[in-house]
């Protein structure tokens, strides 16, 4: 980390409940600025960024950032909401709906800022909607407004994540630089036992908060996470129903709802037709699939029959265990599975390195 007197000045746009900035953080970058617009992500936000200023608020609402940058390097950074992207949401992947369109507020502000750097984020999905449509957008709005792009997707996995996740990552310069994309630093990924088998036992439904730790880190990424804490927060699991509880009984590790009986899955209407997510145990000795939103999609404990709590999806997204989550079990849940892994944040910061234009020398965060 350099000298905090030199450290880039940073700004996060779509903050959510701090992922990327957490990640920025790590490689640092001293982020001033926070904007979110939900109440409930931007409380985990607050919360664990005391010292970075946060407006609630939608940012079309945000005109002038003003946050000085004088005599140091900047950085704008953020993914705006993703949903209209994804894979998942067919009927929303087209050029119609309007949330696909709010790149442009965040153009908008990095003209507005000026700032050296720009990093932009999202789900894969934005370099396959409407043949590239949404991606060639961005990359010519923002070479308009006088930055040099590159780009490339990214799986969480090859960077010490335990969990399967493709995101998509951009990095902008105002000054005509190109920068090689992080490249993997991995040769074995984490798995589930080894990310999460250090954490307490927990029944269906548990909703104790805080629980000292009971076993020895398994692993060198659990004490990573452990950071010398004694204790964490978030034992908190959804209570499922007594028929849910019996199907998550017969499903194997890696297995889905095709391994459920077909006597205990009457309620579907046309059981053929669930999505190969639906019940999925994770497996024990592999990164996690992408969580998402595990709670909807009933992704099941390795070696216990119930869902995953808020602290073991956190350490599969690679949250420190210091970091808390605010609001009810439904919000804190949002908020884990649609943030930004904060260790690929980190790479792709590290990535980006500061240029001395003069000398055309780079130096590492």
């Amino acid at each position: 980390m350099i000298d905090s007197r030199n450290r880039i000045v940073g700004v996060d746009l779509f903050a959510g409940a701090g992922g990327m900035s957490l990640g920025a953080s790590m490689a640092g970058v001293d982020v001033r600025l926070a904007i979110e617009k939900d109440a409930h992500a931007a409380a985990t936000y607050a919360h664990n960024h005391p010292d970075t200023r946060l407006i609630v608020d939608d940012i079309a609402n945000v005109g002038e950032i003003d946050i000085c940058k004088r005599g140091k390097t900047s950085v704008l950074f953020g993914g705006p909401p993703c949903q209209g992207f994804s894979t998942s949401n067919q009927r929303t992947r087209n050029r119609e709906n309007p949330s696909n369109w709010l790149f442009e507020e965040f153009v908008r502000i990095a003209r507005l800022w000026k700032p050296n750097w720009v990093v932009f984020e999202n789900v894969r999905g934005i370099v396959e909607t409407d043949r590239g449509l949404f991606l060639h957008a961005i990359v010519r709005s923002l070479e308009d407004a006088g930055y040099t792009s590159s780009y490339a997707v990214l799986c969480a996995t090859d960077f010490g994540v335990p969990q399967v996740r493709s995101r998509f990552f951009l990095i902008a310069s105002r000054h005509g630089l190109s920068v090689d994309m992080p490249q993997p630093t991995m040769r074995k990924a984490v798995g589930v036992r080894q990310a999460i088998a250090d954490l307490p036992s927990l029944p269906n439904g548990a909703g104790i908060d805080y629980l000292p730790y009971t076993h020895k880190p398994r692993s060198n990424y659990a004490k990573a996470m452990r950071n010398g804490n004694t204790g964490c927060t978030g034992h908190l699991v959804t209570h499922n129903a007594l028929h849910v509880l019996k199907r998550y009984a017969h499903i194997p590790q890696a297995g889905n709802w095709e391994d459920i009986p077909e006597k205990y899955m009457a309620n579907y209407a046309d059981r053929m037709r669930c999505h190969t997510g639906i019940y999925r145990r994770l497996h024990a000795k592999r990164p996690s699939v992408v969580l998402g939103n595990y709670r909807k999609n009933m992704l099941i404990h390795p070696w216990e029959d119930r869902g995953l709590s808020v602290r073991e999806a956190a350490r599969l997204q690679s949250f420190p265990d210091w970091y808390a989550f605010q609001g009810s079990i439904g919000f804190q849940q949002q908020q884990v599975g649609n943030a930004v892994p904060p260790l690929l944040a980190k790479e792709v910061f590290d990535a980006l390195g500061i240029q001395d234009e003069k000398r055309n020398t780079r130096v590492s965060l």
